[in-house]
């Protein structure tokens, strides 16, 4: 069984409120501290076999690649998680812009409010990503059919006397 279906299997087993509380209150903090550890030492080179950076961030291998299924598609090449194992070598070579937009898409306001950003990212930058975070959210509606517009089911009767009816 793949790493990331262990993971899987770990995270989103159907459970008790009290457990399901549990599991991410002890989960959360590890991840803050993970992300606080990226943003202080963003010049760094993270990479190293899946087992070492677990231990490096201080966390089993399962959890880490739970951690990684997170931030995956923040990373400027992205994980095969399917196919990783505990010596597969991994690199987190972060992309910021597209990690704080991430983080806006899953609400994770803990990890988008962390200090460790003001060194990477500046307000403005932050605010734009925000805003386009926000437009991406925006539903546009098409145009409004109008009652003596033809209907457009392909009946060639009005629309209030075809499908306004149904």
């Amino acid at each position: 069984m793949s790493l990331l279906k262990q993971w899987q299997d770990l995270a989103y087993v159907e459970r008790s409120e009290e457990e399901y509380n549990k599991f991410w209150s002890e989960y959360l903090p590890q991840e803050q501290k993970n992300y606080e550890y990226i943003l202080e030492n963003k010049n760094e080179a993270i990479e190293g076999s899946l087992t070492g950076l677990a231990e490096k961030f201080e966390m089993d291998f399962i959890t880490f690649t739970g951690f990684l299924d997170g931030i995956n598609t923040s990373l400027t090449e992205e994980l095969d998680l399917d196919s990783l194992t505990e010596e597969s070598n991994v690199k987190l070579s972060v992309d910021f812009e597209k990690l704080y937009y991430n983080m806006h898409a899953a609400k994770a306001d803990w990890l988008y409010n962390l200090p460790q950003w003001d060194d990477i990212l500046t307000i403005e930058k932050r605010k734009e990503i925000k805003k386009d975070y926000n437009r991406s959210r925006i539903v546009v509606n098409d145009k409004k059919i109008g009652r003596n517009e033809p209907c457009p089911c392909g009946s060639s009767k009005k629309y209030k006397k075809c499908c306004l009816n149904k």
